[in-house]
């Protein structure tokens, strides 16, 4: 049976964190399948010089700056999102997230606070400030971003861990709470994502933690993988956008693992 091609027409999407490796990615593939995006992260040149990337002729990308721990931020640019697509924001892709890692005797308050600021706290802002419009529309759909580590913890990776698995607990509250409203909240659980700021910061702590040249750091996170490989960004666009379609319409509360079989929980 051919697979279909994902139809994203006329939906308006909004993505945070999109100037990095996977949210440009899942941009990139949702104008390819016909949507609208609004793109949001902390630098605005490097905004513009997506959209112009991805969409010269300026008609179906657009993009503000905003710090996602920000509330007077956030409340600008869902706003300018909003006036962009003429009042209508159909779905919010949270991918704006950080890590850091160290063994948790030596994180620093300031450290464990800025990893939940900005996975948990920007996640929720974020949903606060799209959920009257997507309530008045009677429809819309969000997917977070947990992790891998959101379901079974990383060491050296406590406070990501924590912080992606509350992602979930978050997803699936709102989840029961907004399905009346017509409103699917999802998310997605990404293994380690080759190409990728998270990946670079990460395999950059082992190299220092466990005393180990790049390559064999790579070699022994590919090892515990079923399919032998590491996550493309293309892996988890799809499945990103495959949510937030009407293709995942009767799918809600879910955290969806793209781990290669690493995760099957």
């Amino acid at each position: 049976m051919e697979a279909t091609e994902l139809q994203l027409d006329e939906q308006n999407i909004l993505i945070t964190g999109a100037a990095g490796a996977i949210g440009l990615g899942i941009a990139r593939r949702a104008l390819e399948s016909g949507a609208r995006v609004f793109l949001s992260d902390l630098d605005q040149a490097r905004l513009d010089a997506c959209c112009d990337e991805l969409d010269p002729s300026g008609e179906r990308c657009a993009a503000l700056a905003g710090d996602v721990t920000s509330a007077e931020r956030v409340k600008r640019v869902v706003a300018a999102a909003a006036e962009t697509f003429g009042g209508r924001v159909d779905m919010l892709l949270n991918v704006a997230g950080t890590v850091a890692q160290g063994p948790v005797e030596e994180i620093e308050e300031a450290e464990w606070d800025r990893v939940f600021a900005v996975n948990c706290k920007g996640t929720f802002l974020f949903i606060r400030e799209v959920v009257p419009l997507m309530k008045a529309q009677g429809r819309g759909s969000i997917v977070n971003f947990s992790s891998k580590s959101g379901k079974t913890g990383s060491a050296l990776l406590c406070h990501y861990s924590a912080a992606k698995a509350a992602i979930i607990g978050l997803t699936q509250a709102l989840a029961y709470e907004l399905a009346p409203s017509g409103i699917r909240v999802n998310c997605v659980c990404p293994g380690i994502t080759d190409a990728t700021g998270v990946w670079d910061a990460v395999s950059a702590g082992y190299i220092e933690n466990l005393g180990l040249p790049r390559e064999e750091v790579v070699a022994k996170f590919t090892s515990k993988v079923p399919l032998q490989r590491l996550a493309t960004v293309g892996d988890v666009a799809a499945v990103t956008l495959f949510l937030a379609s009407e293709d995942a319409a009767y799918m809600t509360g879910q955290a969806i693992n793209v781990t290669g079989g690493r995760e099957m929980h």
